[in-house]
């Protein structure tokens, strides 16, 4: 059953979240006045390619996994959307079916605003559509950088890079040693791989690398960066 209300946790994800955050109070109170909560366990299917666009949806707590089925039937992940992140709102503007399928990864809460909702929203409110042109403006950066990186970049630079994004997004401290972060999102290395375009078998090598390096320490519950400055450095170091 759906609980209706955020816990503590997940509405500071929400609020802290770089895009909303830059909202008008008043912007995000109404956002957040019509949006309602649904939680899902790992591994179900929050929205699904061909779906009308109904909702408006932001992650809040785990993580959104979005993918595309390949002709051959394999399920091929495209990206993972993080706490504080909002996204399908293009569907809300052209009026198109999905173009993805979209999954809970670990036990996740997400927060959506009905499309009729947010339609009133931006009525009220024209601020939104200036916010929601940055919103794609950054995407599209972040698009074109991926691509770059895809084509000019070793598989050792980006995945030094996807590392570091991942930390930034999910990095859990050490107890033992606060310069050590955990990578609280749990990603099998074939999960890792398809971020970055490469096989499980070269992602692998890669890793065992940089952990025989000092950078990362590889764990049977995933991984623990030691080193981002190195891991910085192996980043840059191509570019």
């Amino acid at each position: 059953m759906d609980d209706p209300i955020l816990t503590i946790e997940e509405r500071e994800a929400i609020n802290s979240g770089r895009w909303f955050s830059s909202l008008s109070p008043s912007l995000r109170h109404d956002i957040l006045r019509c949006a309602f909560v649904k939680r899902y366990k790992d591994g179900d299917l929050i929205a699904a390619r061909g779906d009308p666009p109904e909702h408006w949806i932001a992650c809040a707590r785990g993580a959104v996994r979005v993918s595309s089925t390949a002709v051959s039937g394999k399920q091929v992940t495209l990206t993972y959307v993080e706490p504080g992140i909002w996204f399908g709102d293009v569907a809300m503007f052209d009026g198109d079916r999905r173009t993805h399928d979209a999954y809970a990864h670990g036990d996740s809460t997400i927060l959506c605003v009905a499309r009729a909702d947010f339609q009133k929203i931006l009525a009220a409110h024209v601020e939104l559509y200036e916010a929601l042109m940055r919103l794609q403006a950054r995407r599209i950066r972040t698009l074109f950088g991926l691509v770059e990186d895809l084509n000019t970049l070793p598989l050792r630079a980006r995945l030094a890079k996807q590392l570091i994004h991942l930390v930034r997004s999910y990095g859990v401290p050490n107890l033992d040693d606060g310069s050590q972060m955990r990578i609280g999102l749990q990603l099998a290395q074939e999960e890792l791989a398809q971020l970055l375009g490469a096989s499980r078998q070269r992602v692998n090598q890669e890793l065992k690398t940089m952990e025989r390096e000092g950078s990362i320490r590889i764990e049977p519950g995933g991984l623990v960066v030691l080193d981002r400055a190195a891991l910085r450095r192996i980043s840059e170091a191509d570019i």
